[in-house]
């Protein structure tokens, strides 16, 4: 059984307002690290860092921009890309459960169905059916009945797949560029000179030129929807 599946037996329980203070401290401080991990993998998080780390190798600028930027700049994209879905969860979810409209279980069931709706948008079918398949689960008979423990890593997967995708296509004009300065340098006999030292600087150029991280915030931001 996920982790998800367990946490939501609990809420709907109502165990969760029987325990001691410690206990609901310790729950939260471990769902805490659970949220790290959900939000990882059950956002556009993942999609985002893998192909704003391959801009960064293809550009062969080693630690530049570093790893401090390389994630908050995902982090913030990945706020940006969940807006509305964020949105969703504070309408149907937070605020009534703040105002006392509804109970903790209802809350925690429309926060999933908002995230569960999110991921089965951008999981490609191939994926779901894997992890059907090997979870032995026969009962799906809408895309909408595919259970967290299924979607999650049909969609991580799904997402690595994109993003590599993603990564190759943004490979080929730096790949051409180190061909050319290549072929040049062969021709000018000066074989021993490193190719990498020629065209970095190009490259950069190209990326500048081209307005190079507008493009990738963009593309990655309407690859979403």
């Amino acid at each position: 059984m996920d982790s998800a599946s367990t946490l939501q037996q609990v809420v709907e329980s109502g165990a969760f307002q029987e325990l001691s203070p410690q206990l609901k401290v310790a729950l939260f401080l471990g769902g805490m690290a659970f949220l790290s991990s959900a939000l990882v993998t059950m956002t556009a998080f993942t999609r985002i860092v893998i192909v704003l780390s391959f801009v960064r190798r293809a550009l062969a600028t080693q630690e530049i921009p570093p790893t401090q930027v390389i994630l908050g700049l995902s982090l913030f994209l990945t706020f940006f890309v969940m807006g509305p879905t964020f949105s969703t969860i504070e309408t149907d979810a937070i605020k009534p459960y703040l105002a006392e409209e509804i109970g903790g279980d209802v809350a925690f069931q429309n926060a999933a169905t908002a995230i569960h709706g999110f991921m089965l948008g951008q999981t490609r079918r191939a994926d779901i059916a894997l992890f059907a398949r090997m979870a032995d689960v026969c009962s799906i008979q809408t895309a909408q009945d595919t259970p967290m423990r299924i979607l999650i890593p049909a969609y991580v997967i799904s997402e690595m797949k994109t993003a590599f995708i993603m990564g190759f296509c943004l490979y080929i004009p730096f790949m051409l560029i180190d061909l050319v300065v290549s072929v040049i340098l062969m021709s000018l006999g000066m074989m021993m000179m490193p190719p990498m030292i020629i065209s970095t600087p190009f490259k950069i150029l190209l990326f500048v030129m081209v307005d190079g991280w507008q493009l990738i915030a963009r593309v990655l931001s309407l690859s979403f929807q």
